[in-house]
């Protein structure tokens, strides 16, 4: 078993660390190769975009955690980086339907917010039990020792390594240049978050909702299909699009070429 050290002004550490490397990271993937997407991101987005993305993204958060930990043997208000995605996501597709915006905007966000959640997930474990994140008792070698000396799942550190995974191949994928992560990358990230967290959940004690799954859960099983459903929408847009360039264009026989 591993002893943490632990102390409430770690997630605050750690947050700033996480808001600090994905504006980094931003930066970085810009001028690397997202140049092009965040120039076409600011031409079709229009001024209401942002606003939109950040009051969905604050709304989800405290909706979601508090949702979840005011069922809590001890109910409090809190917020949840699973609840802010699923909101933002929310605010830009009423968003963008409004404003008759088709495919994918989230381009440029998905670098930044893997990096914030690989670092931000470490604040929750170093911030120990009072964070209200920790994961279920546990024997396995790993276990970590909060401070109660109780050995837990480290749910944190899993996430964060998921999350790294994935950072890692997109990253190799980018590299190449490949269409699919132009165009699409952000419903990969949002159904790949969705799965890697629903995993993780079941070894967290959180109040059971529905038969054995927590408000989570059904939370991170709605991002997976919108992945899901919104990358086989553009893809059809894209295979749509290019049948569409490929037709001949029909000419009058005396009409010179």
């Amino acid at each position: 078993m591993l002893v943490i050290p632990t102390a409430p002004w770690a997630h605050s550490l750690f947050d700033i660390l996480a808001w600090a490397s994905s504006a980094l990271t931003g930066v970085a993937l810009h001028r690397w190769r997202l140049r092009e997407a965040a120039e076409r991101l600011a031409r079709a987005s229009g001024p209401g975009y942002f606003t939109a993305l950040a009051v969905g993204a604050l709304v989800g958060a405290w909706a979601m955690g508090s949702t979840n930990t005011l069922r809590m043997a001890v109910p409090m208000l809190s917020h949840s980086i699973a609840g802010a995605l699923a909101g933002a996501i929310v605010g830009v597709e009423v968003y963008k339907q409004m404003i008759g915006l088709k495919g994918s905007t989230g381009t440029p966000f998905v670098g930044p917010l893997a990096v914030g959640i690989v670092i931000g997930r470490w604040g929750c474990l170093f911030a120990g039990l009072p964070d209200h994140t920790y994961g279920m008792p546990t024997s396995l070698p790993w276990a970590v020792d909060l401070g109660d000396g109780i050995g837990r799942h480290p749910v944190e550190i899993y996430e964060s390594l998921a999350m790294l995974v994935f950072l890692l191949a997109y990253l190799a994928v980018l590299r190449a240049r490949q269409t699919w992560v132009l165009r699409r990358s952000f419903y990969v990230l949002a159904g790949w978050y969705g799965a890697q967290r629903f995993a993780w959940e079941f070894l967290k004690p959180y109040p059971r909702l529905i038969g054995p799954l927590n408000v989570f859960h059904l939370l991170c099983l709605g991002l997976v299909v919108y992945g899901c459903a919104y990358y086989r929408a553009d893809l059809r847009r894209q295979r749509a699009a290019a049948r569409d360039s490929a037709l001949p264009v029909l000419r009058r026989d005396d009409e010179p070429v």
